[in-house]
C-alpha cells in the first residue's frame, strides 16, 4: 500500500558549508597489501615480484609496484631534541594523501589515535589521555607514526602522522578534559550544535539526523577511514571511547558501511574502552540519587547496569572483529590496547597492478594472490574490489541494476543520510497496516533545470522479511519533484519525507530501504528489525499501538510529489484525518515554539452494560534524569472509531513553550478505567531553544 510520497517544509535545518573531503579515482591502480607469514608465524622476508601471483576474475595481472614494508618492534629510547628558539612549528590539522603509486612512508607503522570525547565521561577522558601519553613515552618504536583524531561534535585532525614525540605529547595534553563529558549522561542539555561545525571531515552533520543514534559516531568513523584510504600502507585506528549505546533507532547499514570503509581502506580497528574494569554497585555509585522500587534487592538493577554496559561494548567488538582488529574490553590497562594495535601490522608486501578490464561497471573484483615457491605459506590480503563507474553515464537499465544490487549487496551506501520510522496499528483480525515514514535532508537533494522550474527524481525501494528470510513486502517508487522560484531554495534548508506502508501479521521483520536521488546517483540505505506484536492475546497491558510523536500536520494538498494516491487507503491511514496527515518526528527533535503531537490506538477496550463506550484516559510525564520536568493534562477519550469498532483512537497535544530547551524522556501513561487496565510507552526527545532567525525563513 504506498499512501502519499513526500512532503516539503519539514523542520528547517541548518544549512552547511559544501567543503568536505572528496576521493577522486584518478587511474586504475590497485594496490593490494599482502602479509606473508610461515608456519611459526613469522613474516617470510626477501621475496620478490616474481615469486607473487595475482588474479582479478581469474585473470593474471602484471605488478607495476612492490615495496616491502619492514618494521621494527623493540622500543628504541626517546631522544628528546629541543627545537631552536622560535622555531615551533602547529600542528598539522589534515591527513596527507598519496598519488596513486606513491609509497609516503617506507618502513613505517601507521597508527591513529581517536578519541571519541562525545560520549566519554570525564574521568574516562583522562585515562584515554593518560594511557596515550605512556604509550609515547614508553612503548613507541622508530618504525611507529602516529597521528591524533578527536571527534566532539565533529571530527578534526589533531596532527598529521608524525614520531615527533614531543609534538604528540603537546596535541595529546592540550585536550580539555570534560570537553563533550555532558554528552555521556542521560539529562546533558543536548546542546550539541555548539560551535563551529563546517562539514569537513564528517558530513554526516545534520544534527536532527545523528542525536539519538550511533550512526553520528559511526558516520565519522567512516570518514576517518576514508581519509586514510589514499594511503597504500596498512594502517590501525586505536578508537578510545566508553561504548557505543543503542537507543533502538540505528541504522544497521551504517555499521556496515562504516567497517566496509575500513577493509576497503586497509584500516582495522582496535577500539578501546575507557571505561576499564567495572563493579558497579547495585544501588549506584554517589554522583546520582539510589534508585527507587525492590530491584535492587532482587538484583534486576545490577542485571540491567550489567546489559547495558555489555549492549555498549557490541559494537566495538563488531568493529574490531569485521576489520581484523581487536577490542579491549574490561581491562584498566588501557596502554595494552594501544600495544595490541602496534602489534597487529608486522612486515608486509604492498602490491600494485594496474587491471586489465579497464571497465568502469560498478561491478565487484575478486583478488587472489598466491606464491609458488611458498605453497605452505600463510597470506593475508582483501579479497576484492568494486570497480568505479560515473553515475551520470547509467542507462535506464544501468539505474535500474544499481538500485537492485545495491539493495542486495550486503554492502550498503551511506552517501544520502537518512532516517527511518516503522509503526504498526491493527486493522481486522490479525493484519495490521505499518506504515513506514523515512526522512531525509533536502541539502542533499541535487536539482537539475527543467523548463521554467527546478526538478529533483527520487527513486525509492524497500523490501521487508520476515524472520525466516522471505520477502513479505516490497515497494518501488520513482518519484518527480518540480520547484519552482522560492520553493527551490528553500529546499536547501528543509527536509523531505517520503511515506509508505504495508499489511502484515504479527511477527518479527527486517526492513531494508533504499532511496536514491538521480541527478548526482546518491543513495541512502536504510536497514532495521521491528517487531509487530500479537495484540489479540491475552496479556495483563492494555493492547495499544505504536505511538506516533510528532510536532507537525500537513495538508495533503502538500504534497510535492506523489507515487500514487488511493483514495480508500487515505481514507483508512490512521494518521490522515480531515485531509491533513501527522508528520512522524522520526528524530524526536523539537523546538520550544512547537507543539508535540502523540497519537496512539487502544484496542478491545472494555465498556460495560451500563457505559456502552470505552472510557480511555491518557496523560504525558517529561523526565530530565529522575526528575518529572513536566506533566500534562489528562486527556479523556470515549469515542471508539467509527470504521473499526474495536479501534479507540487518542489524540494529545503539547505546547512546549514552556519546557526549558534540553534532553528529555517522556513518558505517555494510559489507562482504561472501566477494564482496570494501563499501559505506558516512553520516548528519548531533544528540545531546541526557537531561534526567530531560523524560523523566519
Amino acid at each position: 500500500m504506498r499512501i502519499l510520497a513526500l512532503l516539503l517544509a519539514l523542520a528547517a535545518s541548518a544549512q552547511q558549508p559544501e567543503s568536505g573531503f572528496k576521493i577522486s579515482v584518478t587511474s586504475n591502480l590497485v594496490i593490494v597489501n599482502v602479509g606473508v607469514r610461515d608456519k611459526d608465524d613469522k613474516p617470510i622476508e626477501n621475496l620478490k615480484p616474481e615469486d607473487f601471483q595475482i588474479l582479478e576474475d581469474g585473470k593474471p595481472q602484471k605488478i607495476s609496484v612492490f615495496e616491502f614494508q619492514s618494521l621494527e618492534t623493540e622500543v628504541a629510547p626517546v631522544v628528546a631534541v629541543p627545537p631552536p628558539p622560535g622555531s615551533a612549528t602547529p600542528p598539522k590539522r589534515e591527513i596527507t594523501p598519496s598519488k596513486p603509486g606513491q609509497i609516503r612512508y617506507k618502513d613505517r607503522r601507521l597508527m591513529v589515535m581517536y578519541f571519541d570525547f562525545s560520549g566519554m565521561p570525564q574521568q574516562d577522558q583522562l585515562r584515554a589521555q593518560s594511557a596515550a601519553l605512556k604509550f609515547i613515552d614508553e612503548q613507541m618504536t622508530p618504525s611507529d607514526l602516529v597521528s591524533i583524531m578527536s571527534f566532539t561534535n565533529k571530527l578534526q585532525v589533531m596532527q598529521d602522522f608524525t614520531q615527533d614525540h614531543e609534538r604528540l605529547r603537546t596535541v595529546i595534553s592540550s585536550f580539555r578534559i570534560g570537553d563533550a563529558s555532558e554528552l555521556a549522561a542521560t539529562a546533558a542539555t543536548g546542546a550539541e550544535e555548539e560551535g563551529e561545525d563546517t562539514g569537513a571531515a564528517f558530513e554526516a552533520d545534520e544534527t536532527e539526523f545523528n542525536i539519538f543514534n550511533t550512526d553520528r559516531k559511526l558516520g565519522a568513523l567512516e570518514s576517518a577511514a576514508k581519509m586514510l584510504a589514499s594511503l597504500p600502507e596498512k594502517k590501525v585506528l586505536v578508537y578510545f571511547s566508553s561504548g557505543v549505546g543503542k537507543t533502538g533507532a540505528e541504522n544497521n547499514s551504517q555499521l556496515r558501511s562504516t567497517i566496509n570503509a575500513a577493509v576497503r581502506g586497509n584500516v582495522a580497528f582496535y577500539p578501546v574502552d575507557s571505561q576499564g574494569l567495572m563493579a558497579s554497585a547495585p544501588a549506584g555509585d554517589a554522583s546520582r540519587g539510589a534508585p527507587k522500587g525492590a530491584s535492587i534487592f532482587s538484583g534486576k538493577a545490577q542485571m540491567g547496569q550489567r546489559d547495558k554496559q555489555r549492549d555498549q561494548q557490541e559494537t566495538l567488538f563488531t568493529l574490531a572483529a569485521d576489520t581484523g582488529g581487536k577490542a579491549l574490553l574490561d581491562n584498566n590497562d588501557l596502554t595494552s590496547g594501544i600495544r595490541q594495535a602496534q602489534a597487529g601490522i608486522s612486515s608486509y608486501y604492498i602490491l600494485g597492478y594496474y587491471t586489465s578490464n579497464p571497465a568502469e561497471d560498478g561491478r565487484y573484483r575478486r583478488v587472489k594472490v598466491s606464491i609458488a615457491s611458498q605453497p605452505r605459506a600463510r597470506l593475508d590480503f582483501r579479497s576484492g574490489y568494486f570497480a568505479p563507474k560515473q553515475f551520470r553515464d547509467y542507462n535506464s537499465t544501468d539505474r535500474e541494476r544499481h538500485l537492485e544490487e545495491a539493495l542486495a549487496l550486503g554492502d550498503p551506501i551511506t552517501d544520502l543520510p537518512l532516517a527511518l520510522e516503522v509503526n504498526y496499528f491493527r486493522m481486522k483480525g490479525d493484519r495490521y497496516f505499518v506504515p513506514v515514514a523515512i526522512k531525509l535532508p533536502g541539502s542533499q537533494i541535487d536539482l537539475a533545470r527543467a523548463g521554467k522550474s527546478d526538478e529533483a527524481q527520487l527513486d525509492f525501494i524497500g523490501q521487508v522479511r520476515d524472520a525466516h528470510g522471505r520477502i513479505a513486502g516490497t515497494v518501488r517508487d520513482n518519484i518527480k519533484v518540480k520547484l519552482k522560484g522560492e520553493n527551490a531554495a528553500r529546499l536547501r534548508t528543509r527536509q523531505l519525507e517520503y511515506d509508505t506502508g504495508f499489511t502484515l501479521p504479527p511477527g518479527e521483520f527486517t526492513i531494508k530501504f533504499l532511496a536514491r536521488e538521480n541527478e548526482s546517483g546518491k543513495i541512502g540505505t536504510f536497514e532495521t528489525k521491528f517487531v509487530v506484536p500479537d495484540l489479540t492475546a491475552t496479556s495483563p497491558w492494555l493492547p495499544i499501538s505504536s505511538i506516533v510523536w510528532g510536532n507537525q500536520r500537513e495538508a495533503l494538498s502538500a504534497a510535492i510529489g506523489a507515487a500514487e494516491k488511493d483514495k480508500k487507503a487515505i481514507a483508512m491511514h490512521p494518521l490522515i484525518q480531515g485531509g491533513q496527515k501527522l508528520i512522524p518526528s522520526i528524530t524526536r527533535v523539537y523546538r520550544t515554539d512547537q507543539f508535540l503531537y502523540v497519537y496512539f490506538e487502544v484496542y478491545d477496550a472494555a465498556v460495560t452494560a451500563e457505559r456502552k463506550e470505552p472510557s480511555i484516559t491518557a496523560s504525558l510525564s517529561f523526565f530530565q534524569g529522575k526528575t518529572k520536568a513536566f506533566e500534562s493534562k489528562p486527556v479523556r477519550v470515549s469515542q471508539a472509531s467509527a470504521a473499526r469498532r474495536h479501534a479507540t483512537p487518542v489524540q494529545i497535544q503539547v505546547p512546549l513553550k514552556d519546557l526549558k530547551a534540553g534532553r528529555y524522556i517522556c513518558q505517555l501513561n494510559v489507562i482504561d478505567e472501566l477494564g482496570k487496565k494501563f499501559n505506558f510507552g516512553r520516548a528519548p526527545m531533544v528540545l531546541l531553544a526557537h531561534a526567530p532567525a531560523a524560523a523566519s525563513r
